[in-house]
């Protein structure tokens, strides 16, 4: 009998090397923290990392997604990122302006003229290396291993905007960062900072009129409930960093690097079209709901008022925006 206890165990390690079974201490578990839904394609991203690190670690290297802002809204995430309390996180370019002012070169409005020069620009090798280097120099604790998007922002409330004029005097929630506080003004609106989490019970009040998001993150977030109607404004990238704490970095071998930065180009590979897919896929739910879609929007006296300060908002920011905000007009 223990003869054959002693050969099924072989057989067990035998079976464990050969399949890249890993003996428990031998795994590793991180967290992966963002504060949207796992709805949004911040899960995608979540999903695709965790899928593609597992596979390429032989699951020795392990992903425990916490959605929802359930380490905290971004802004927060980002210090626990340089602290080592947060392993890997996804937040937007605007909220990684509060490490490294130049990110918000990716929040200046009407630097991509569609979702097809969007998703070029960000899978153009040039583009992509710039802004990491730009990030990546000067941020400590933490570092950008991928760039993703979740499509393009719009405005919504309870009023329709077909022209600049609709947003003369209107409180609008944006995201806290010069880039926001510089545009929004140039339209005549009033900006107003909060945490996103505290979006929807403005919106229902009366603190703010309007605010400006993605379609699936409008959806995901049930806005529509107190903001019906959403106008296609198109205004704004909606992109996105992949981040890892250097406190994990440095403790990860060579090999284990190749395997994380592999997975997360996996992530700057897939993310973006399958957010564009949740995008329409979001409009045509919430057209069945009685949402309402503003399709024909004049974005002529936007852009007009948003041209002139394209480039002064870039060198503000640094010459690494005004590199990226250079390579980005480049792509065809």
């Amino acid at each position: 009998m223990r003869r054959q206890h002693f050969i099924v165990a072989v057989l067990s390690l035998l079976a464990a090397a050969f399949t890249g079974g890993a003996r428990a201490d031998d795994v590793r578990h991180f967290s992966f923290a963002y504060d949207q839904p796992h709805t949004t394609a911040y899960g995608i991203a979540g999903d695709t990392f965790a899928a593609k690190l597992a596979e390429l670690s032989h699951n020795t290297l392990l992903i425990d997604q916490f959605p929802g802002a359930q380490l905290g809204q971004e802004p927060q995430v980002l210090q626990k990122l340089r602290t080592g309390d947060v392993d890997f996180s996804m937040t937007s370019t605007a909220n990684a302006a509060t490490l490294q002012p130049e990110a918000g070169v990716f929040s200046i409005h009407f630097v991509f003229g569609s979702a097809d020069h969007l998703l070029k620009a960000l899978s153009d090798p040039g583009v992509v290396s710039a802004f990491k280097q730009m990030v990546n120099s000067k941020v400590e604790g933490t570092r950008i291993l991928a760039i993703g998007t979740m499509g393009l922002r719009n405005m919504y409330g309870k009023k329709e905007v077909h022209n600049v004029a609709d947003l003369d005097n209107v409180k609008v929630r944006v995201q806290a960062t010069a880039t926001e506080d510089t545009m929004f003004p140039a339209y005549g609106a009033q900006t107003v900072h909060m945490p996103f989490g505290d979006v929807y019970t403005a919106l229902q009040t009366g603190i703010v009129a309007m605010a400006e998001n993605g379609i699936n993150v409008y959806q995901s977030n049930k806005h529509y409930e107190v903001a019906p109607i959403m106008s296609l404004t198109q205004h704004e990238a909606n992109n996105n960093v992949l981040w890892v704490s250097d406190k994990v970095w440095n403790s990860l071998s060579d090999e284990q690097k190749k395997w994380v930065q592999a997975a997360a180009d996996e992530v700057a590979k897939v993310e973006p079209p399958a957010a564009l897919g949740l995008e329409n896929d979001s409009m045509t739910k919430l057209e069945k709901m009685g949402v309402k879609f503003v399709k024909d929007v004049d974005k002529a006296g936007f852009v007009k008022d948003a041209e002139p300060l394209q480039d002064k908002l870039a060198e503000q920011l640094g010459p690494g925006a005004v590199k990226v905000l250079q390579l980005v007009r480049g792509v065809k």
